[in-house]
Formats: structure tokens, C-alpha cells, sequence
């Protein structure tokens, strides 16, 4: 009888182990109840599919153009003709948006996208060898996109509940970041094993699965009681609301701070050459940022339940400003991409809250606007970040741009903060 007792006592210690493993699982690992949502689900997946196709395109058309100029200059003006409309279009679309059905745009600008797609995969097949038609259909598709995706962030809370918008806007950062890995490997295998037009085509093939998503939602037309307000007005609009908005304009400012000062990839190349001994090692530090963010995103149960959004997008900053400037000191290239991991992490919670304070702070009228500066915020930043670096790296040293941007990024966001405590203050 005894024994009999002894296995039923080790029997329920055993249940009570597995369902406490299985709680705090849930508790931890990656929210995905927003993919309940029919709608959601299908604008995760065409936007995740898509994206990885989006990342073959961005290394394919920078490799044909060095092939066929054998020029890094003309390479470089590749970032010029996709920043130039990103940055304009990124802020008449946002205003668009809050002006029709959401659904029609995103529909039209995804459009856009995917004839830039068969047009790049066109120049490709007929061996045109043309640089200024390479940078022609990248701003061609760098509108489409500037378009598409204030429009898609401005769609996300009117299809999920408030409460689950940080954790919508988690799955959609790290799928984003699972294609910033898988795209670039994807495009190396095409280039190397086929050609071009099968990486062009890699990305018109995926770019079918957005086109169904965007087809599968409802009409979605924005909240208002009021006439539309458009053109440059609109804009204008948007922006003065912003400015007037101390958590809105804090939330980008501190990302501003976060890429500009501290933002080190312009400077993976000479590390990986004069520290590593090889320059092809800087594919592992370009690759690490995104890394830690899909390994944070799939851990990030807890984000939906912070209520201090404004204190933990603070804390975010902080901690990619200190693990980039202490990947400078690693003595590894291992620790190193630990260290640039680490700084990933952070970069995607950040990135987690600013979005969810953003979409959620203001009325629906004003999403597509407020969308719209924070793509040409995100898209700008890490390009001024790498000019920042690339520069203080001749005047100062690699040292002083690398880890005492990770130093500048924490001070100032110290300042920043203390100085302007509305964001901190801010509660989800």
C-alpha cells in the first residue's frame, strides 16, 4: 500500500512539474495570440514571406551593380536612390493612408512593388548592363515600399484588440528579422549557384504571397468625423500634431539617438579585416543584430504585460547603447556577435514599444501620418548612423566610433530622457 501511495505522490509531483514548466513557458516564450486573428495571420505571413524575397532583391541589385560598373561609388549611390523616396513617399503615404481605404492602398502600392520586381528580373534576363536603370527601378521600388508600409502599420491595431498590439507588432519585428538572415543567405546561394534573374525571381514569386494577403482584407477606411485633410497640408498636420505630442516626438527622437550615435555596421568590413584577420567575418557581424532579435522575439512572452512601455523603450536604448560599446572590447569574434546579439535584443524591444506607443497613442485618423514619419525615422537613422561612423572612423579612429558611439548613444538618451520625463511617465 505504501508503495502504491509513493507512486501516486511522485505521479502528481510529476503533473504539478510539467504544468508549472508549461506556465512558465507560456509566460516566456514569444506571444503568438494575435495569430488567432484570420486577418492578422494573414497579413503576418504575406508580410514575412514577402520580406524575405524584399532581402534577396536588396543584396542582388548592389552585387549586379559592382559587376558591371566594378565601382563601390556607384554601389554607394544605390542607398541614395532608395533613402531619397523612402524618405518623401514614406510621409505622402502615411497622410494618404489617413485619407482612403487602407486596404485599396496597400493593394496599389504593392503593386508598385512587384512591377519594380519584374522589371529588375526583365533587366536581368536581357543582360541590359545599365547602372542608371539599376538605380532608376530602385527608387521605383523604394516608393512602392515608402507607401506600403506606413499603410500596413496603420492597418495592424484596427485588426487585433489594443492589449494585443505589442505582442502583433513582436511577431512582426522578428519574422521582419528572420528575413533579414534568410533573404541575404538566399541571395548568395541564387547569385553564386544560377544568376540573377533567379534571385529577382526568387523575390516576384514570394512577393505573390503580400498581393493574397492584402487581397483577403476588409475594406478599411479610417476613423474619422471630418472631411479628409490632404496633400501637403496633411502632412503638416501630422507633424505638428507630433510636435506638440511630447511621448510621440520623444519615441523618435531616442530611436534617432539609438542609430545615429551608435549604430557600428559601417565599420564591420575594416574590423573584420584588421581584428579578424578576414574580411568575408563581417558577414557573421552584420548577421548578429538580427540574430539576437529573432532569439529575443521568440522569448518575448513577457513584452504584452509591461505596462511602463515609455521606462522599458528607455531601458531598450540603454542596453543596445552598452552591449555595442562593449562589443568593441571582445577579444573574440564569437563574444563579439554575443555582444552584437545582445545589442539586437534590445533593439527589437525598442523597437516593439516605439511602434506600439506610436500606433496606439494616437486616433486612427492620424495613424497613416505618424506611420509614415516613423518609416522614414527607422529607415533614416541607420543610414545617418553609418555616415556618422564611417566618418568619426577616419577622424577619430574605429575606436572612438565604435564603442564611444555605444557611450555618446547612452548619455544622451539619459539626457534625453530625464530632462523630457513624458516618456517615461507613458503607461500601455
Amino acid at each position: 500500500m505504501s508503495g502504491g501511495s509513493e507512486t501516486r505522490r511522485q505521479e502528481r509531483r510529476g503533473e504539478v512539474s510539467a504544468a508549472s514548466s508549461v506556465g512558465w513557458l507560456r509566460r516566456v516564450a514569444v506571444d503568438v495570440t494575435p495569430l488567432g486573428i484570420p486577418e492578422y495571420r494573414r497579413l503576418w505571413i504575406g508580410n514575412g514571406v514577402s520580406f524575405i524575397g524584399y532581402q534577396v532583391t536588396a543584396v542582388a541589385i548592389p552585387v549586379q551593380m559592382y559587376q558591371i560598373t566594378r565601382s563601390s561609388f556607384w554601389v554607394g549611390l544605390i542607398g541614395i536612390a532608395a533613402l531619397v523616396p523612402l524618405l518623401v513617399f514614406a510621409l505622402w503615404g502615411g497622410a494618404v493612408a489617413d485619407a482612403m481605404d487602407r486596404r485599396r492602398l496597400l493593394l496599389g502600392s504593392s503593386l508598385l512593388v512587384w512591377a519594380a520586381t519584374f522589371a529588375l528580373l526583365a533587366q536581368a534576363l536581357v543582360g541590359a548592363r545599365s547602372p542608371g536603370l539599376l538605380l532608376g527601378l530602385t527608387a521605383v521600388q523604394s516608393v512602392g515600399f515608402a507607401v506600403s508600409t506606413p499603410t500596413r502599420s496603420a492597418i495592424v491595431p484596427r485588426l487585433v484588440p489594443a492589449g494585443l498590439v505589442p505582442a502583433a507588432n513582436t511577431l512582426s519585428f522578428t519574422a521582419s528579422n528572420v528575413g533579414s538572415i534568410i533573404g541575404p543567405m538566399l541571395a548568395g546561394l541564387a547569385i553564386a549557384r544560377w544568376s540573377f534573374p533567379v534571385a529577382y525571381g526568387i523575390d516576384a514569386v514570394l512577393f505573390t504571397v503580400a498581393l493574397w494577403a492584402a487581397l483577403q482584407l476588409p475594406e478599411l477606411r479610417p476613423d474619422r468625423k471630418s472631411a479628409p485633410t490632404r496633400g501637403l497640408r496633411a502632412v503638416t498636420e501630422g507633424l505638428r500634431y507630433i510636435a506638440a505630442t511630447p511621448v510621440l516626438w520623444l519615441s523618435f527622437a531616442i530611436d534617432i539617438v539609438a542609430m545615429v550615435l551608435a549604430m557600428p555596421r559601417a565599420l564591420f568590413p575594416e574590423v573584420a579585416a584588421t581584428r579578424f584577420g578576414d574580411e568575408a567575418l563581417a558577414g557573421w557581424l552584420f548577421s548578429a543584430i538580427a540574430i539576437g532579435a529573432v532569439v529575443g522575439g521568440l522569448g518575448s512572452g513577457w513584452v504584452g504585460r509591461v505596462r511602463r512601455q515609455g521606462l522599458a523603450l528607455v531601458v531598450a536604448v540603454l542596453g543596445w547603447g552598452l552591449a555595442v560599446s562593449l562589443a568593441w572590447f571582445a577579444s573574440s569574434l564569437w563574444l563579439m556577435v554575443l555582444m552584437l546579439g545582445i545589442a539586437g535584443f534590445a533593439d527589437l524591444i525598442s523597437a516593439v514599444y516605439r511602434q506600439s506607443i506610436v500606433q496606439l497613442y494616437a486616433p486612427d485618423e492620424m495613424r497613416g501620418r505618424l506611420q509614415g514619419v516613423f518609416t522614414a525615422v527607422v529607415a533614416g537613422g541607420p543610414r545617418l548612423g553609418d555616415l556618422r561612423a564611417g566618418s568619426m572612423s577616419v577622424l577619430a579612429g574605429p575606436a572612438a566610433a565604435w564603442a564611444g558611439g555605444g557611450i555618446a548613444c547612452v548619455l544622451v538618451a539619459l539626457l534625453l530622457a530625464f530632462s523630457f520625463p513624458a516618456l517615461l511617465r507613458y503607461r500601455g
